[in-house]
């Protein structure tokens, strides 16, 4: 079985995907970032295809940087109605080469929360 790492995101407060917010991996070693993508989650609040998979999905330390600030000066229409609390929301967590790591963000104005899905 080869392994891979997804993720998707729902705008709790709006009861709906999150559309269109943009998500940075990262891998970590040493305490030294190293970008290995840039990704945009669909209509579905998913990316279209998984972040890694195979070869790429190998164990070790990664971060994934979800744009919450521009996600939200997009579906907040008036300037003076969009929150300005959370701007990037990272997550870092430790992948085993593989396994399925499915890594969904529940996103509100205000806070969030995550979990390792399936």
């Amino acid at each position: 079985m080869s392994g891979r790492l997804t993720t998707h995101v729902l705008d709790t407060a709006r009861g709906l995907p999150a559309g269109d917010l943009r998500i940075d991996l990262w891998c970590i070693v040493e305490n030294e970032r190293t970008h290995l993508g840039t990704f945009k989650t669909n209509d579905d609040g998913r990316v279209s295809r998984p972040l890694l998979a195979g070869n790429s999905c190998k164990s070790g330390i990664y971060e994934l940087v979800f744009q919450a600030g521009e996600y939200h000066s997009l579906v907040y229409k008036s300037e003076k109605d969009i929150p300005n609390f959370l701007n990037e929301i990272p997550i870092r967590f430790r992948l085993k080469s593989g396994e399925h790591y499915h890594v969904p963000l529940l996103l509100s104005p205000y806070g969030y929360s995550t979990y390792r899905g399936s």
